[in-house]
């Protein structure tokens, strides 16, 4: 006869005291034995627990896991048994979760042992379930004698760890990878779902966090970036200006991957003035080194015009990456790039964007410097004020006048490092860069910003299906960032520190942030700046500018001509490095009692009129205009606005048919045109790239071998800090000496003791 238990479960018929043990199983891994006689309590059988059959072994959990709820104890899975042919599992077993005993951890140093809390009691109780030849499982051992109390309070059984069910719901599930998908780590998604639960559910932990998440990603395993190439496919279908090219090898393995949106494709035609590259370190877990392309928008916040993850850091790889990234941008170079010194990106550049004015960072100029001065002081006495002269130097005249004695007093090897510095003093010197718009960037602050762009939303443990969303997810948030800051500029009004027209001007026409730092230089005009005029004619007056507590030698020379229109230059050269007027221009300029700020002196890209605009397209028509033929730019914007146009009008029926209309008699137009054979002076190859796979016919994808080969990394996903950006040092303001603070000087405590002491005198 059959039984049901309280819980619900169907019980298959058996005899009260008889159950299988399995001895052998056969090559299909299917269950072969014979019956014994089990001694198995009354009461046991009376539940009806020997025999049941499952589904699954998650049912056959579910089931045994209820049971220890209701009688006071947890339980945990012992062991699963898989057939060594197929590897199919046909045994499990579940036993009480203070079965066994604890190992004993080694001995510490200290010579004591460091151990917790033994829950471990030694408990025979089991439950066993078997495989059939029908694919089911049924309980054939069930034991039920424990040698322990057990926990009878509704409220503290529910402490036990298999009985927290919360993590293993599918909208915990959900909720979880959602979380994660969106920057959190587990220790977050903990404290949020915990905030979410009932009163009456067991709290999350960042452990069971962690399994859910790593249970979620193996479906991956092997496979990431089959996932990457199914993500950029539905990434296209909602953004028709994705660009995306995959090169693989013969094998189906990627060797690099370059992909850029539509938004910041359009954001590079109003912002291609200076690129920012730099590989930074790992963040994904194959080591791939990951290459953004960075650029500064109108409020001064980093933006990224594209990214890559490539197989190595050699000059080919370099040269691949550019060539695409000018194909992706209309083959529209950058005027102005910033990387480190690598010899292999500083060779594909050459190669790639001849011509292109390329700058060494500066954070990595100060980091050699910092590294290599103390062995040049040791090897050439007093050479330290010479070499910060000749960096500082005003002129290029200048620059080549101190490296001439320099280089005779002290005779460098030809093989030096400072002979090689002064090598390459067109990439890296001031005096030489002044000419060109760097957006103010020299990259010792932007570099820095470059590696924190993705972080909180990366690690080098990511997996690389994970790490293309979250990288959407950075460049989501810094594109949030960009909105918030055109709301504010839109809709708020600059508080101005004077009357004069031209801080007002400014104030009306640059957004918040930059006028924030115009407004710094205008003060400084104001209020802590003096001149001498040097030379005066019919046609300039030259002046020396600066502040009365610095020296004159550090003033800046400014030339003011006698123009119909303002024309004024510092030799700090800020306005053709930064775009923005100095403050020792501007003093001149108050000086001269000049009204208004000249428009060619506010440059666009520091205004609103460059901002992203969703309802249309960023290339202006005058250049288009300037185009001598169809290029890839101008079939981007008329295909832009053609995609803006289907989505204004689609909601209404008539405004639908008027532009399929106008389509159509274009497109009449133009079969009448080829059948009088009138030529076309379209050029056949002109064409927007959307996405291509680089690859062998016929060949699968597989995932990169692991690890990348790369040039010395850490293997954590951070730089290694220089000196430069060491923490600063703890220094007492009681004692004034480093290494601790106020509240652990011993001098200060010192002091008190002795004032205690003396008061209880005086008392």
């Amino acid at each position: 006869m059959d039984k049901s238990m309280d819980l619900g479960i169907i019980v298959v018929e058996d005899e009260p005291c008889k159950a299988l043990l399995i001895n052998d199983i056969d090559v299909n891994g299917y269950l072969v034995g014979s019956e014994f006689e089990s001694e198995v309590r009354d009461d046991v059988n009376d539940n009806g627990v020997m025999g049941m059959v499952f589904d699954s072994p998650e049912d056959a959990y579910a089931l045994y896991n209820q049971y220890a709820l209701l009688h006071g104890f947890g339980i945990r899975i012992y062991d699963s048994y898989k057939n060594r042919v197929t590897n199919e599992m046909y045994r499990r077993i579940y036993v009480c979760n203070k079965e066994g005993f604890k190992k004993t951890k080694g001995e510490t140093s200290k010579g004591n042992f460091k151990c917790g809390r033994d829950t471990r009691t030694g408990c025979d109780a089991k439950f066993r379930i078997s495989k059939r030849k029908d694919g089911k499982w049924f309980v054939d051992i069930f034991s039920d004698e424990h040698n322990h109390e057990l926990t009878m309070s509704p409220n503290k059984v529910m402490k036990h760890h298999s009985h927290g069910k919360l993590h293993r719901t599918l909208a915990c599930k959900t909720l979880m990878t959602e979380l994660s998908q969106s920057g959190l780590r587990p220790c977050n998604i903990r404290r949020v779902i915990n905030t979410m639960k009932s009163p009456h559910e067991n709290e999350v932990t960042s452990k069971q966090c962690i399994d859910v998440l790593a249970e979620s990603r193996k479906q991956y395993r092997g496979k990431e970036f089959y996932g990457v190439i199914k993500i950029f496919q539905e990434k296209s279908a909602k953004d028709p200006n994705l660009h995306f090219i995959v090169d693989l090898c013969e094998d189906g393995s990627p060797r690099n991957l370059f992909w850029s949106d539509g938004r910041s494709r359009d954001s590079y035609i109003n912002f291609r003035d200076v690129v920012v590259f730099d590989v930074t370190y790992m963040t994904n877990r194959f080591k791939l080194p990951f290459a953004p392309f960075i650029g500064v928008n109108h409020h001064g916040q980093s933006i990224i015009f594209g990214g890559a993850l490539l197989e190595n850091e050699k000059q080919e790889t370099f040269e691949w990456l550019f060539q695409q990234f000018s194909k992706c941008m209309f083959d529209k170079h950058p005027f102005a790039i910033i990387t480190d010194q690598d010899k292999a990106i500083v060779n594909a550049i050459k190669k790639e964007f001849p011509n292109t004015r390329h700058r060494y960072c500066s954070w990595h100029i100060n980091k050699h410097e910092l590294e290599r001065l103390p062995s040049l002081k040791a090897c050439y006495p007093g050479i330290e004020e010479f070499y910060r002269e000749w960096v500082k130097s005003d002129t290029i005249e200048e620059f080549e006048t101190r490296w001439k004695v320099m280089s005779c007093q002290y005779r460098f090897e030809s093989r030096s490092w400072i002979m090689d510095m002064y090598t390459q003093r067109h990439h890296w010197a001031e005096v030489f860069l002044k000419d060109y718009f760097f957006a103010g960037m020299t990259t010792s602050g932007r570099s820095e910003s470059i590696h924190s762009f993705f972080d909180g939303y990366v690690t080098s443990n990511t997996m690389l299906n994970e790490f293309v969303v979250q990288y959407d997810n950075a460049v989501k948030s810094r594109r949030k960032a960009e909105e918030d800051e055109d709301f504010r500029t839109i809709n708020s009004r600059p508080v101005l520190s004077s009357l004069n027209p031209i801080e007002a001007k400014a104030g009306t026409r640059y957004t918040s942030n930059i006028f924030e730092d115009f407004q710094e230089e205008w003060i400084q005009a104001t209020n802590n700046l003096t001149h001498e005029t040097l030379t005066k004619n019919v046609e300039e007056i030259i002046y020396k500018v600066g502040q009365l507590d610095i020296e004159k030698r550090y003033w800046r020379t400014v030339t003011f001509r006698l123009s119909s229109k303002v024309d004024v230059t510092c030799s700090c050269a800020k306005f053709e490095t930064y775009g923005m007027l100095c403050k020792h221009i501007l003093y001149v300029l108050k000086k001269k009692h000049i009204e208004t700020l000249s428009d060619h002196y506010i440059l666009p890209r520091w205004t609103l009129d460059t901002g992203y605009k969703e309802d249309s397209c960023s290339i202006r028509m005058e250049d288009i205009d300037r185009e001598s033929a169809v290029s890839a730019l101008t079939l981007w914007c008329v295909k832009s606005n053609s995609m803006k146009a289907i989505e204004q009008a689609k909601d209404f029926l008539s405004e639908i048919k008027k532009l399929n209309t106008l389509l159509l008699n274009f497109l009449e137009a133009q079969t009448k045109r080829k059948a009088s054979k009138e030529t076309d002076n379209r050029p056949q190859d002109s064409n927007v790239e959307i996405s291509v796979v680089d690859m062998m016919p016929q060949i699968s994808i597989r995932d990169p071998s692991l690890p990348a080969v790369t040039k010395g990394r850490p293997r954590k996903a951070c730089r290694i800090k220089s000196s430069l950006e060491a923490p600063k040092k703890k220094t007492c303001s009681y004692c004034k000496t480093l290494g601790h603070y106020i509240t652990g000087c011993p001098t200060k405590k010192a002091d008190d003791a002795l004032l205690k002491k003396k008061g209880r005198m005086a008392c």
